[in-house]
């Protein structure tokens, strides 16, 4: 199912700050198109990596199922609760005896509904990322994210394509690629 995220990573303002630095930027006239390149910068990352970079609280639906149940963000840090979701779209939270949760060495939260009541659905609320905050995101993650924004900056006139994210910015983010089986 598809994951929302409840409450955003902050981005601190050294992060616009590196952005600016390797630009060349010393005017705070295009702060807000430059944050909000970082941001898709960000959202890239985690659909190369397979890994939320900067931790932020999410909530994903799953279906009602005794199986266990992936959920789809790594590395997921805590799950925070459940909630029944009946046809009508009611949200009941589920008492902490109605499911199991379970960690794995990867970084996936699993989730196993034991007693859904008249839930069709469940809502997982979970806080998923690899690090709390900019300055602790590991240097090749950190430094892969502003290149693209500049990357994505310097084209946004130029109408060229090219691949996403660019030979550069893959080379530093490799190393942090999962890879799954499907």
């Amino acid at each position: 199912m598809k994951r929302a995220i409840v409450a955003a990573a902050t981005l601190a303002p050294v992060a616009l700050a590196e952005l600016k630095d390797w630009l060349g930027i010393t005017t705070s006239s295009e702060d807000a198109s430059l944050t909000a390149l970082l941001r898709g910068a960000l959202e890239t990352c985690e659909a190369f990596t397979g890994t939320m970079p900067l931790t932020a609280d999410c909530e994903e639906v799953l279906c009602v199922c005794a199986d266990w149940q992936a959920i789809q963000a790594r590395p997921v840090i805590a799950i925070t609760g459940v909630a029944g979701i009946d046809h009508a779209g009611a949200r009941t939270t589920l008492a902490p005896s109605a499911y199991a949760i379970e960690f794995r060495a990867d970084g996936s939260g699993w989730v196993r509904v034991l007693d859904p009541g008249l839930a069709e659905r469940v809502a997982v609320a979970f806080t998923a990322g690899l690090a709390p905050a900019w300055g602790a995101l590991p240097d090749g993650l950190r430094h892969g994210i502003v290149r693209l924004a500049a990357h994505h900056y310097r084209q946004r006139e130029a109408g060229e394509a090219g691949s996403v994210p660019p030979a550069a910015v893959a080379a530093l983010w490799r190393p942090w690629r999962g890879l799954r089986l499907l």
